[in-house]
């Protein structure tokens, strides 16, 4: 939020509406002056002036619209066009404000298809990529706040973020979502019932939101970016009607479609049972992007073949987690292939692997558990590669989260279900432990000291890193630096993110793992290579 203190004259919020026009012309938001024309009249008419700023604004270049849209936003609250500065309302008007310079959805739409004919498919989406960060629907000032480390295991290089972009709402506000009837629209998040509206304090504005209408599987498909990009080009592709996810074949089909169309992408999804599945399993939809993920790079370890599909390669990945690889030239072949797999994992059972596929409830209804967590990828040389995790959801007394799941002693750092990214690779950690790695950070070089009755106490606020702590400052010392501390706190996280992935393989990396994994894979016809 911007400095409070800092009044914005009527004056000054003329001279911000100039300057933000100049950039939105500046970054083809706005296409010449017509509708510059248009939207300065727009800006106006929120506002309350009548007649723009007729002075010379000076001309200038900026990374982002941040820099403007904050005083005005100060402005907006000084005359009543938000009931509170909360960061919930400044957002809702940040939307309101970059909606009125965008092109309408269909513009953008059609910019996008007639720039992938002139120039190609990778300038088009760098284009609306770039537009979806102009008109701050991807908020780069906040994602920039993210932590970011890599930390080197023997699977190759694990990715570790602590979440920092998405705001934290305060007690005012989650009183005020307290008493706020349940409302139906949009249904989700991801309907596309979401284009241009201007949101609540419980749903975020859309107004500067563009999205492209895709055909997947003969079925309307939208891409869009995520407001809060994990990685590179983070997109979501979501279906046109609001439809439960359900892996299946169709589900894969549609994948492989996806790739044909975007070959510079990868595209997965979320598994699609609890636990196991993502944070929006009401809603099918997939996530994509453009970022080499550790899985990705990861090398398979033993291979497979089937006679029945001579064209294709299976692979086990050398990875924390139960993933199979499938290669080949021909689309239809690895669909085949990936479907077959799917069909068989569902049903399987392996008790001494603790792999049940169902659990019968007391009135003989059968409860699934195993499912797929798919990515497909279409790689330079033409093969068309599906990664297959196998996930299972079951739970048990000793492991009531999930027994292929984080378990109960690694719940200090990440307690959530473990989705496509964090499948892949990427850690995507809780906001909280930021502050909480730098404390636990001074015990390692003295400026605190562990007291382990102290850390013991519930109302102490690192108390569920109490052990923790206490192994490291035995293991480490008190007396390291604090570049050290930096340095020896983002290892060991990194090592527990490790420990997650390896909690949530069905198959462990032993030699009992390999022998059961190998197990599954040769009762459904495949043979060593």
């Amino acid at each position: 939020m911007a400095n409070e203190q800092q009044v914005t004259s009527a004056n000054d919020a003329l001279i911000l509406i100039e300057r933000l026009l100049q950039f939105a012309s500046q970054r083809k938001l706005l296409n010449g002056q017509l509708d510059t024309h248009a939207a300065r009249n727009e800006l106006l008419s929120l506002f309350g002036f009548t007649e723009p700023y007729e002075g010379e604004v000076a001309e200038e270049s900026l990374e982002s619209a941040v820099v403007l849209l904050e005083p005005l936003l100060d402005y907006g609250f000084a005359i009543g066009l938000i009931p509170d500065n909360t960061t919930t309302y400044r957002d809702l008007l940040d939307a309101r404000i970059m909606g009125l310079l965008l092109p309408r959805p269909s513009e953008a739409s059609a910019a996008f298809s007639r720039q992938m004919k002139e120039e190609g498919l990778q300038a088009a989406t760098n284009a609306f990529y770039n537009l979806s960060i102009d008109s701050n629907y991807i908020r780069m000032d906040r994602i920039r706040k993210n932590l970011y480390w890599l930390h080197e295991t023997e699977f190759g290089s694990l990715e570790i973020t602590i979440n920092l972009s998405k705001p934290e709402k305060d007690p005012k506000e989650i009183a005020l979502l307290k008493t706020m009837p349940q409302a139906k629209y949009p249904k989700c998040l991801l309907c596309i019932e979401n284009v241009g509206y201007a949101g609540r304090p419980d749903h975020p504005a859309r107004q500067n939101l563009r999205v492209l209408p895709l055909t997947l599987q003969n079925e309307q498909w939208f891409f869009q970016y995520s407001p809060y990009v994990y990685y590179n080009e983070h997109s979501i592709i979501f279906k046109g009607a609001h439809e439960p996810m359900v892996i299946s074949h169709s589900s894969f089909a549609r994948l492989l479609d996806f790739v044909e169309q975007f070959p510079h992408y990868f595209i997965g999804s979320n598994a699609d049972l609890p636990i196991v599945g993502g944070s929006i399993l009401s809603h099918d939809h997939f996530q994509g992007g453009r970022h080499v993920f550790p899985m990705e790079a990861a090398s398979t370890d033993a291979q497979f073949v089937d006679a029945k599909l001579p064209g294709v390669r299976f692979g086990i990945v050398n990875w924390p987690m139960s993933v199979v690889r499938v290669n080949g030239t021909s689309k239809a072949d690895v669909l085949s292939a990936a479907c077959r797999i799917l069909d068989e994992w569902r049903d399987y059972s392996d008790a001494s692997a603790e792999v049940l596929a169902f659990t019968e409830q007391s009135d003989g209804t059968l409860v699934p558990h195993n499912t797929i967590t798919p990515i497909a990828r279409l790689r330079d040389n033409g093969e068309y590669e599906v990664d297959l995790v196998l996930r299972n959801n079951r739970t048990s007394e000793e492991h009531p989260d999930g027994i292929f799941h984080p378990h109960q002693h690694l719940h200090h750092v990440k307690k959530e279900n473990i989705g496509l990214i964090e499948v892949m690779g990427l850690a995507v950690l809780p906001g909280r432990l930021k502050e909480e790695l730098e404390q636990i950070a001074a015990y390692l070089t003295g400026v605190s000291s562990a007291d382990a009755e102290e850390l013991q106490d519930a109302t102490h606020p690192l108390h569920k890193h109490g052990a923790w702590i206490l192994s490291l400052t035995e293991r480490f010392g008190t007396s390291n630096t604090a570049e050290q501390a930096k340095t020896i706190v983002e290892s060991e996280t990194g090592g527990k993110f490790l420990e997650v992935l390896k909690d949530a393989g069905v198959y462990k990396r032993t030699a009992a793992g390999a022998e059961a994994f190998e197990r599954f894979l040769t009762s459904i016809g495949l043979q060593r290579a």
